[in-house]
């Protein structure tokens, strides 16, 4: 079965798009509030490993419209700048949400949190002067920005569950690891959008090569 592309009418000038991929990336978005109040849950609502469990299912729904919305934008010619705006934002949002909780609960550490958080506000200011300044292209996403937002979405989900996995994978130890070496591309993709940033021409000859 083939995705043919629903009927849309041409946006309005200066309007907000509404098509399904900005949807599933509101969705997207809208699952923020829920994985985390799951976790707070009482415990005659939900056990903790069952809280742990059902937020993992929702984080990992989510993480996979990431994917799923960009599919659908180029699939049926939808893409949008509106789109390519929303759709960062609501990665940074589940990245930031679900740290902040997990370090409140002690399953990750404030420095992975504080190096995470502090670099997506640095590069979104970046790229806020660079647009300002009209070289907003020197620091378009790239494929290592795009690995750095993967691996946070690998990393948290095992921190979420925080439990064993068929009996034989520790979790926690697990997401640990990757939580770090989350960090460590989160640091590496930083300094490559500050060097595009301030030598543009060097990074475009490395480019080249």
């Amino acid at each position: 079965m083939s995705l043919a592309s629903p009927p849309s009418r041409p946006p309005a000038p200066h309007a907000i798009p509404v098509n399904i991929p900005i949807i599933l990336t509101w969705l997207r978005i809208a699952a923020i509030p829920l994985f985390v109040a799951v976790l707070y849950f009482p415990e005659d609502w939900l056990t903790t490993k069952q809280a742990n469990i059902v937020a993992t299912i929702i984080f990992v729904a989510a993480a996979i419209t990431d994917w799923f919305d960009g599919y659908l934008a180029r699939r049926w010619n939808q893409s949008s700048a509106f789109g390519a705006f929303l759709d960062p934002v609501a990665d940074k949002l589940m990245v930031a949400a679900a740290l902040i909780v997990l370090v409140e609960m002690g399953r990750t550490d404030a420095v992975v949190a504080l190096i995470i958080i502090g670099r997506e506000i640095t590069i979104s200011a970046l790229r806020e002067w660079m647009a300002q300044i009209g070289q907003s292209k020197n620091v378009a996403v790239s494929m290592l920005g795009k690995i750095k937002t993967v691996s946070q979405l690998v990393a948290i989900p095992f921190l979420l569950f925080d439990d064993k996995l068929f009996g034989i994978l520790d979790c926690r130890l697990t997401g640990r690891i990757l939580i770090w070496v989350a960090a460590g591309l989160t640091v590496w993709s930083m300094f490559y959008y500050l060097k595009a940033a301030f030598f543009p021409r060097e990074n475009n000859d490395q480019t080249r090569e």
